[in-house]
């Protein structure tokens, strides 16, 4: 059934979710556009650090709502957490300047430069919107962009979870900072949590594209999200390819064809829509109208400014040559990181040296990948184990020295999204040291903050030592060599598209500010560097320049090009990667 929100009965707050790059922000915006061009009144809210909503309506926006031009009853306010959670930091740190001592003030300001205080000020704004009477009196829809899965998930989560910590918290803090000042909006958060579970006011719409990934991430928020009670819900596959006469768009075709008929079982039950393959960027309003509508073919005019695309071997011959000890893939969540890791991985084994390639995906999921037989040594960090363990070992070590008041403060501290990172952070140290013997390809990375909130002296002390008593050698080891670009690579993994490139410059920035330097960027499951001849995904890869064009330019010309393959990538296949 084709997605047309004019023929489906809407309850009065829509939530978009997904991963970054299905087609979730596109979708929201032709959606409020459709509604707004039958006469009703609608209120479009994006609460995503990577919105791109001004781009899409060639309009400056703000937090308070902008009536578009060109579509009547249509306002949209953009709001941006980050520039909130800054505003709440200072908010916090400001009165302690020149009254504590300068270290004290730089461990303050990184344990409030994560993201969960983005998910604070995002939570502030979100429960603003969807309480206040004015909003519900003037418009008939409130529509809310909100950020890709896992920052949606904790953001709808923190009602339920803040009224408890409200509740029963005598800190008044954690780490995510000095919480002073929720207790005034208790009555705010106890009402945005009523009307997230009231199925008659709000409907939550998954979006996914048709492949495995996506749609395991979607049913991932969906039990997720049920579990806090939001139950109304719905499924809508992005990106449907529907004519397929070369081989590469059969190829597409079958494979979305697969990814269907093994849809995982939770969604099944969910009443689900399709959107067709749409070529072009959603920008602009005659774009966005025609998004449900139809095709509109038009290829890019923009042009490739470089004179040659580097291929993946160009990245692994660098990393052999330059005798890099720890190589990092990292990227969002479907980008393709596990495979550009193998095939990196493989690659460098090609060359003779001895590979550990680990993952923190299930050690069954690299095997399907890589086959050991190909003399690389394989391993995986289990994050629920060592997140178990860590908690454990922190949770025993408090329990003989602290009272049971200290002992609920350490619980709450063991919440923060921050947690699983440090415990991670200590398995990622004892594999690293086996680069003293071996090259180390990881599939994933730690992100900048985690990295800086251990090494602020004051809460590293206070992460590894209430844990074990002594900070391992392996620790004390790591920083300085994941900081030292002799050893160090970083290989960031995207697609050429508007989402990924944005969500992986903010990974790269993050790593900057931890010291850590990135050279090589990865574009991966590219259409143009294909030989398509079918109209559709022709006209698509032609707006994958701008997004190629803007790699190399944040890159500075160190990135590679990996084209869409239609077959499981693994074993020998990773060597297709390198040609």
């Amino acid at each position: 059934m084709i997605f047309d929100p004019n023929k489906i009965n809407l309850t009065k707050y829509l939530f978009f979710t997904g991963k970054g790059g299905v087609g979730k922000t596109s979708t929201a915006c032709a959606t409020a556009i459709a509604l707004a061009d039958q006469g009703k009144r609608i209120m479009l809210v994006s609460t995503d650090p990577a919105s791109n909503l001004q781009d899409v309506f060639n309009t400056e926006l703000n937090n308070k709502g902008v009536p578009i031009k060109g579509v009547r009853n249509l306002v949209v306010a953009n709001f941006n957490p980050e520039d909130a959670a800054n505003e709440y930091k200072e908010s916090v740190i400001g009165p302690f300047r020149g009254k504590l001592p300068e270290v004290v003030i730089k461990n303050m300001e990184e344990q409030l430069s994560g993201s969960c205080t983005v998910e604070i000020a995002a939570f502030n704004e979100f429960s603003t919107f969807i309480t206040d009477e004015k909003v519900k009196r003037d418009f008939d829809h409130v529509i809310f962009d909100t950020a890709p899965t896992g920052h949606t998930l904790r953001m709808l989560q923190l009602p339920s979870a803040w009224s408890s910590f409200i509740s029963k918290s005598t800190h008044g803090a954690s780490c995510l900072g000095q919480l002073a000042g929720l207790e005034e909006k208790k009555e705010v958060y106890k009402n945005a949590v009523k009307i997230l579970g009231d199925k008659n006011l709000t409907t939550l719409i998954l979006v996914s594209r048709p492949e495995n990934a996506p749609l395991k991430e979607a049913e991932r928020a969906s039990k997720e999200l049920q579990d806090i009670g939001v139950h109304n819900q719905i499924l809508v596959i992005n990106g449907m390819l529907k004519e397929a006469n070369d081989s590469l768009s059969q190829d597409i075709f079958h494979k979305q064809q697969r990814a269907l008929q093994d849809i995982p079982e939770h969604l099944r039950d969910l009443t689900s829509f399709e959107i067709p393959l749409r070529p072009y960027n959603v920008t602009g309003l005659e774009n966005v109208r025609a998004f449900f509508k139809e095709d509109n073919i038009k290829c890019s005019s923009e042009k490739l400014q470089v004179n040659e695309i580097p291929m993946l071997k160009t990245v692994v011959e660098d990393l052999y040559t330059s005798k890099k000890k720890v190589i990092f893939t990292m990227g969002k969540g479907g980008v393709g990181k596990t495979t550009i890791a193998a095939a990196i991985a493989l690659g460098l084994a090609n060359k003779g040296v001895k590979v550990h390639l680990t993952t923190t995906d299930p050690a069954d999921h690299l095997k399907l990948v890589l086959d050991e037989s190909y003399g690389i040594t394989l391993s995986n960090i289990d994050e629920k184990k060592e997140l178990d363990k860590y908690k454990e070992e922190v949770l025993s070590k408090a329990r003989e020295m602290m009272s049971e008041e200290d002992l609920e403060y350490v619980e709450e501290d063991l919440r923060s999204p921050c947690t699983q990172e440090i415990a991670v952070f200590r398995a990622f140290a004892e594999i690293v040291e086996k680069s003293e013997n071996e090259i180390v390809v990881i599939d994933t990375a730690p992100t900048g903050h985690t990295l800086l909130l251990l090494d602020s002296t004051e809460s590293y002390n206070r992460e590894i030592q209430r844990a074990q008593g002594d900070i391992p050698e392996s620790i004390k080891k790591l920083l300085p060599k994941l900081r030292n670009e002799r050893e160090t690579e970083v290989v960031i993994v995207t697609l050429a598209e508007t989402t990924p490139v944005y969500e992986a410059k903010r990974l790269d920035e993050d790593l900057e500010r931890a010291g850590i330097k990135s050279k090589w960027w990865v574009i991966n499951a590219s259409l143009f560097a294909t030989d398509t001849t079918n109209e559709i995904l022709k006209a698509k890869a032609s707006h994958e320049i701008t997004w190629i064009n803007k790699v190399s330019e944040i890159s500075n010309g160190s990135f590679a090009v990996v084209s869409w393959k239609s077959e499981e990538i693994k074993d020998e296949k990773l060597l297709a990667l390198l040609k």
